[in-house]
């Protein structure tokens, strides 16, 4: 894969670059249109192709927000057209490198010191690229290391590039007013927080030092004295990653072990420690040879409020979606009925949340739950062609729910995926033995 040399850090060369990839998407727009007139049965597959695959080149040599921002939409499977949700996903684990002069150029300014005066070895190579760093493999007193290093300028065009990413978001999510300044406000303080490695390291240590009480999942070491403010030393972890490891031929049993893993994981987290590891995504998981689960990222970690928490998970209960008024009322303290709603909004807003909720809290309605059952993301991906098609939806307003949903959607959509690709049959209170 080519490496980069330089990463555009300021505001008009950033923006620029944007500027030109929405040029070649209005080419591919005309091009559809052109094919469109010829034959009337052209349909929109190839020009998705083609929009992904520019707007995925534009971002990957930006790097940084406008990158993750690509990465947590690949993970929206019923919300995209399937030819970005493939283009993004390589935004997970996949990216140009930086060259290896521009390490060790990077590592000299973050550390003061170079990698060799650092560690006994250390590979100018990166071993996997993403949005916001790289990693390199490193040795020191025979112990293999991950070496975790940003890229340079992205703390600093986090604002900006949320800017330029804005308007494209509020089209595609149908957010009006000013109440949307609440989601992006909350997208750029986990943003900062991603970019602060010393912040990483302690939730990183906080995190797995908890959760060591769970089967069959295993954390790194991290080492603060071989890190800084952007660069994270930790065990160089092997395995495969989850997605590979998800297409190979692996034994229910397997699938289950490794799900019911994760699911602990999760759960203990939300339930027992009030936050979360919100970025769910198949980069940052792998399987070990001996079929355990290894979790290795923890820059993205969201903490639950009670105020959030408590009405979020009185919802997951059956008896809350059956009756109108409790439901009615936990609506409200999410803030997906709004004071000043009408009665036509309050009824519409009702049924679509009723609909939702009843399906995407159903794993929580039984002991055990598969989340291998098609009819089940059958039923999800049913309902995302119904509301993507709904008119009177793209009418309303689509400002709804406490800023917290965010992240706590993202993780549970994520989770939910992942577990799919395991197929796996979960017990869905098994990690409460593990809380204290």
């Amino acid at each position: 894969m080519k490496t980069l040399d330089k990463i555009p850090t300021g505001k008009i060369e950033r923006a620029s670059k944007l500027v030109r990839t929405g040029a070649k998407i209005g080419g591919n727009y005309a091009k559809y249109l052109g094919k469109k007139i010829i034959d009337p049965n052209t349909t929109r597959e190839e020009l998705d192709e083609d929009n992904a695959e520019d707007i995925y080149d534009g971002l990957k040599s930006l790097k940084g927000s406008a990158l993750k921002v690509a990465q947590m939409l690949s993970m929206e499977k019923n919300l995209l057209p399937n030819a970005y949700v493939e283009k993004f996903s390589l935004s997970q684990f996949s990216v140009p490198p930086l060259s290896a002069p521009l390490v060790r150029k990077t590592f000299k300014k973050y550390m003061n010191k170079y990698p060799e005066d650092v560690f006994d070895t250390f590979n100018k190579n990166s071993i996997n690229a993403a949005s916001i760093g790289q990693v390199h493999k490193a040795t020191k007193n025979g112990k293999p290391l991950a070496v975790k290093i940003q890229y340079p300028g992205v703390a600093q065009s986090i604002s900006s590039d949320l800017a330029i990413v804005k308007p494209i978001a509020i089209r595609m999510f149908n957010l009006q007013g000013k109440d949307s300044d609440k989601y992006f406000k909350e997208v750029e303080s986990k943003l900062v927080e991603e970019t602060d490695y010393v912040l990483e390291v302690a939730q990183s240590q906080e995190i797995t030092t908890a959760c060591s009480v769970i089967p069959n999942i295993r954390f790194p070491e991290y080492y603060p004295e071989l890190s800084s403010s952007r660069i994270i030393t930790m065990d160089w972890m092997t395995g495969k990653h989850l997605s590979e490891f998800a297409k190979t031929d692996f034994s229910q049993e397997i699938g289950n072990k490794l799900g019911q893993a994760l699911w602990n994981f999760y759960m203990f987290q939300i339930h027992g420690l009030r936050k979360v590891h919100a970025d769910p995504h198949p980069g940052n998981f792998l399987v070990s040879a001996e079929q355990e689960l290894i979790a290795i990222d923890f820059g993205c970690i969201k903490e639950v409020p009670d105020s959030f928490y408590t009405p979020y998970f009185e919802l997951a209960r059956p008896e809350s979606i059956a009756d109108p008024q409790i439901f009615t009322d936990k609506l409200y303290e999410l803030e997906i009925l709004l004071p000043n709603d009408t009665q036509k909004e309050i009824t519409f807003f009702s049924s679509i949340f009723h609909q939702m909720l009843s399906l995407f809290t159903s794993p929580f309605h039984s002991d055990e739950f598969d989340f291998g059952d098609e009819i089940f993301w059958a039923k999800i991906a049913d309902l995302g062609e119904q509301f993507s098609s709904d008119k009177q939806l793209r009418k309303m307003n689509g400002n709804r729910g406490s800023k917290h949903f965010l992240y706590m959607n993202r993780t549970f959509f994520g989770l939910y995926n992942l577990l799919h690709d395991l197929k796996a049959q979960i017990k869905v209170n098994e990690y409460r033995q593990y809380l204290n």
